[in-house]
């Protein structure tokens, strides 16, 4: 072995401490900035296989007024279209009696295929599946199930055969909404199609195997299907329309035909032949007649849906887009420390080997021979931790969050090697090691081999700013005017320790922040801006009254604002949005106390305009303008109405625009009626509004009502998914904080070590001796955690702006307990810093120290 390589791995074996914490160092940085980044792709990956697995539709069509089979072959004249017909319905069924998506099980059908969880499909007339969430609920397989009379079924009572899962249901806690019962769908169940009294189907599932490779949240995925959508809808309304308009015409033709024979067989007349006569002029118009009907019926009976739309696909979608979000800014910033430390680590490892160098120079070594030896260690080293943190990153995290993702179906586990990100991992990982090698060592050879043997002048001393203030200079202790010296005398010592213990305390308080932020949009959006818990639908020409007598016989009933409700469609300056919530109260221009609408610029109270409009900031963002400006409003009924924006409210959820009852009939017409009730409720149980749901949807006034509980539910699951994410954030800073604050100690002690053992010398207790050199880093880690405050609300804030969704605000908020615990671990971790250092220090050579090179 060569005489240099061997001194390779003799400087790796005398410095093993610090070669394992640089490998550590990078190790730690690759991790997290791999494993991150992979998870976002990770949990679409997991979950487009398992929809691809069980054949989820890429679009379905609910149809009140049924799907026909010429509709669905209609629908496959597309090029690459797959549809099927199911029989589906809303009923009430169960111990408690729930409300169930019930469909109608067929044999071979390969659109949204059940994963039997356990038992079997229902193969006999009185066997059904339910969803595996009813175990919740305390079903078993062999137990009996009860549907309510109103079901309309061949048969009320089912055995239970088994429990599955279905694709078109991913999440636990959420199975959509219905308007019998409570309104709140708790789970699926399949029985034999044959038991269910429908003449024809009632939905129709679409699906392109053409684009199942694709990512079915990605923009290319979802402009395939709407481009095919688009031919299929026509296809599918025009064999509709052509199916309802012969149903109408024949249905008109047979009742003028019954009424043409009843008045000629009162006048003794034949009645068939001459009917028949009677009716041939008026077949025209009953053409007509039939096509205006058909058109009205199909316009109100067809909705269409895609993936987005199914319970809990979006939220999911969502949650992998904030995680990637966060692992564009959140893990950038943890290399960069470790970088950081990694760099400053290295170089003072070659400055240390200056004499090495000089004496490999005296003997004749070439430069790139002596350098090839430092920057191997370098490269090993930043290899070795690159590697390690690729793989353990990249192959862990990612399957950590999906496990824990408990609320969703069993996800089929996807977890690919990012090579690129792989790749740039490990440049950034040698720039850090080989490029601090590479710059230094260049510098260093670059001076004679006499003056590399010889060490380093110390740095000249200069007066600091304290010195000239005089009155408190003077009453400054001896160690005390040191360290203040020394901490200006090492500049470069001064801003990495800052840097280091800045961004430490960042990492950890930006941890804390993106959970405390997400949770605090319900509590700002349920407590500052709404204060109603329930909307209550009024049915047509029905009045408030009659839905207030029913509200207040509950014992929870506070008071209920009667309002104008509308969904429109926003637009301005080339940008519109759909989905926008309107209210309008009744009377006058103020929906206090049922929202308070506070101006985002000044917070001041908002009061609704004559003639004007006010939206909310998530709204005024999307379309691109501010107050002053014009939109036009179209609601679904058809009227539109051009409003100029008086204000734009706080708001963290939801797009809501606000009008004043003058503003609302302007739009709507003098004869639009007030059809909702904002409701506040005294607190109570997931139970009690179940049941108060179930008295009010029971009464012919009102045909809706939504909880804000299940929003909150919502937001609170959002805040749960990334909890496993920030977990890991707070663990990793952590121990890197602990990692960068013994390091830059060690190198701190390991320059100095000639200054601390001639205070030894002198006769400084051991303690002294600590304090001397520890008495700088509190200092340093005091004033690191200061400016670690002001870096972590500013990561927070531009992390919370990357994962913003396009209807949710997430208002920078980091708890005290956030401060605390950033705050307690750098002082802990200095505390630990300074115990070790003060054992170090009490085993130093102090003669070995004190030799001259020379």
């Amino acid at each position: 072995m060569k005489p240099l390589t061997k001194n390779l791995w003799r400087n790796i074996r005398d410095s093993l401490g610090r070669f394992i914490a640089i490998v550590i160092i990078i190790m730690l940085g690759v991790l997290l900035f791999v494993g991150v980044k992979a998870t976002g792709p990770a949990l679409k990956d997991s979950l487009n296989t398992t929809v691809k697995a069980d054949h989820l539709a890429d679009s379905q069509l609910l149809a009140t007024t049924g799907v026909s089979k010429a509709q669905v072959k209609a629908a496959e004249s597309v090029s690459g279209v797959q549809a099927e017909a199911v029989k589906f319905k809303y009923v009430i069924g169960g111990r408690a009696s729930d409300v169930v998506a019930l469909y109608g099980y067929q044999k071979g059908t390969t659109i949204n295929r059940l994963h039997l969880t356990s038992g079997q499909l229902p193969t006999q007339a009185n066997q059904i599946v339910l969803d595996t969430a009813a175990k919740k609920s305390g079903y078993q397989l062999g137990q009996t199930y009860t549907f309510t009379g109103g079901s309309k079924l061949a048969r009320r009572t089912f055995k239970i055969s088994g429990f599955a899962d279905s694709p078109a249901y991913i999440e636990d806690t959420s199975r959509g909404s219905a308007n019998i019962g409570d309104g709140t769908v708790r789970y699926f169940a399949y029985i034999p199609a044959s038991q269910m009294k429908m003449p024809v189907a009632s939905q129709l599932n679409i699906r392109f195997p053409a684009l199942q490779t694709r990512d079915t949240f990605s923009n290319r995925y979802k402009d395939a299907v709407a481009t095919k959508m688009k031919l299929v809808k026509q296809r599918v309304k025009a064999q509709g329309e052509k199916d309802l308009r012969a149903a109408v015409y024949a249905n008109i033709v047979k009742t003028a035909t019954a009424k043409a024979q009843a008045q000629l067989a009162a006048s003794g007349m034949p009645a068939a032949a001459v009917a028949d006569q009677a009716i041939k002029p008026q077949l025209s118009t009953f053409q007509q007649q039939a096509t205006v009907t058909a058109r009205k019926q199909l316009s109100t009976s067809l909705t269409w849906q895609t993936r987005e739309d199914l319970p809990g696909f979006g939220d999911y979608g969502g949650s992998a887009d904030r995680i990637a979000a966060i692992a564009n800014v959140f893990p950038v910033f943890f290399f960069l420390v470790a970088a950081l430390i990694t760099f400053t680590t290295v170089s003072r490892m070659v400055e240390e080997a200056r004499a090495q160098i000089g004496t490999f120079k005296a003997l004749g070594y070439g430069k790139w021979a002596i350098a090839r030896n430092y920057l191997a260690y370098a490269a090993l080293a930043g290899l070795l931790g690159g590697i390690i943190g690729v793989f353990a990153g990249n192959l862990s995290i990612p399957r950590i969050v999906l496990s824990l993702y408990k609320n969703y179906i069993p996800l089929q586990q996807v977890v690919s090697l990012q090579w690129p990100l792989i790749a740039l991992s490990l440049l950034l990982a040698l720039i850090a090691t080989l490029g601090a090698a590479a710059i230094v060592v260049r510098n260093e050879l670059t001076e004679k081999p006499a003056t590399l043997m010889r060490p380093r002048a110390p740095k000249s001393a200069k007066r600091i700013l304290l010195e000239r203030i005089t009155p408190l200079w003077s009453r400054l202790s001896f160690n005390q005017k040191v360290s203040y010296r020394n901490l200006f005398r090492y500049k470069s010592r001064l801003v990495m320790t800052i840097l280091g213990i800045a961004g430490g305390t960042a990492l950890i308080l930006t941890g804390f922040g993106i959970k405390d932020s997400i949770t605090a949009t319900g509590v700002q959006q349920y407590g500052d801006v709404i204060h109603y818990q329930a909307i209550v639908r009024l049915a047509d020409g029905k009045k408030p009254a009659a839905a207030r007598d029913i509200l207040a016989k509950s014992k929870a009933y506070r008071s209920a604002g009667t309002v104008s409700g509308a969904v429109a469609k926003l637009s301005a300056k080339g940008h519109s949005l759909s989905d926008v919530n309107l209210f309008a109260p009744a009377n006058g221009n103020d929906l206090e106390p049922y929202v308070s609408l506070r101006s985002t610029a000044s917070n001041r109270k908002l009061t609704l305009p004559r003639h004007g409009i006010v939206i909310t900031s998530k709204l005024a963002k999307a379309l691109n303008v501010t107050t002053g400006d014009t939109l036009k409003v179209a609601t679904t009924n058809g009227q539109s109405k051009r409003f100029t924006i008086k204000g734009i409210a706080k708001n963290y959820v939801g797009h809501f625009g606000y009008l004043s009852n003058t503003a609302y009939h302007q739009l709507a017409g003098n004869s639009a009626k007030p059809n909702t009730l904002l409701v506040r409720l005294q607190p109570q149980s997931s139970k009690q509004n179940d049941r108060l749901a179930k008295q009010l949807l029971n009464h012919h006034a009102i045909v809706g009502i939504s909880f804000t509980t299940t929003a909150k539910k919502t937001l609170s699951n959002m805040s749960g998914m990334l909890d496993p994410i920030v977990l890991i954030f707070i663990l990793l800073s952590a121990i890197l904080s602990f990692l960068v604050l013994y390091n830059l100690n060690n190198i701190n002690v390991s320059e100095r070590i000639r200054e601390l053992s001639t205070i030894k010398v002198l006769g400084f207790f051991d303690r002294e001796v600590t304090m001397y050199i520890s008495r700088e880093s509190i200092v340093l880690t005091v004033i690191g955690i200061v400016f670690g405050y002001l870096l972590g609300n500013l990561l927070t804030a531009y992390i919370l702006y990357q994962a913003e969704t396009e209807a949710v605000v997430f208002p920078l908020t980091i708890s005290i307990v956030g401060y605390l615990t950033a705050t307690l671990l750098m002082l802990a971790f200095t505390g630990v810093v300074t115990w070790l250092t003060h054992r170090r220090l009490q085993r130093v050579d102090m003669v070995e120290a004190l030799k001259s090179n020379e």
